[in-house]
């Protein structure tokens, strides 16, 4: 900017004829802006009003690789969200099932709370068995497909949730396959436009 102002004549003495107007050098202007002669500036977050942040250690980038690696995810998924939460769920319908503990042979007997919390514990790792394969298989196939396209996005578990969904219907027949496709990728996209 003052090689800008230096270009420009001095006013003239008052009474004396105008002199032209002198275009401003937009091309001077430009260089101290986005040219050479441009200054890189350090985004400080703690002058944003942000918490500055200190680098991190060699152990803290192992720590992150490792929890975003295929494997960590489908261990999560299996354990956490499918172990846990169909064990959780198994537990909690056997609950409000007026069959737990019937005894066809017997039908007038009422079950004691051995039998009813054994019915209760057997549903509930039935229950927990089968969410933790249908989370492993979801979350491993989301990784592979999120390393496969490169990109981190909903198309990711929508796909991820077609394979899953129809590799768990086809067993059934391909009209089931398809239908698990359909419904378990509707699902994902619904749940994945939820968390995001």
């Amino acid at each position: 900017p003052r090689s800008v102002m230096a270009a420009m004549p001095p006013p003239s003495a008052p009474g004396g004829p105008e002199p032209p107007p002198m275009p401003l050098q937009y091309s001077l202007l430009l260089q101290h802006l986005v040219g050479e002669k441009r200054q890189p500036r350090a985004w400080d977050p703690a002058a944003l009003g942000g918490i500055p942040s200190p680098p991190k250690s060699e152990e803290q980038k192992m720590v992150e690789r490792a929890m975003e690696s295929c494997a960590f995810k489908a261990a999560l998924a299996c354990v956490g969200w499918g172990f846990v939460l169909g064990g959780a769920f198994g537990v909690f319908t056997a609950g409000i099932d007026t069959n737990v503990g019937f005894d066809p042979k017997d039908p007038y007997r009422t079950p004691t709370a051995k039998e009813v919390l054994k019915d209760m514990g057997q549903r509930g790792i039935s229950y927990a068995k089968n969410f933790a394969i249908v989370g492993a298989m979801f979350s491993c196939t989301e990784c592979v497909v999120e390393s496969y396209r490169g990109k981190s996005d909903w198309k990711n578990s929508v796909i991820s949730g077609c394979i899953t969904g129809g590799a768990i219907g086809f067993r059934a027949g391909l009209k089931a396959g398809v239908i698990g496709c359909g419904g378990f990728a509707a699902f994902s996209a619904a749940i994945d436009y939820y968390l995001r």
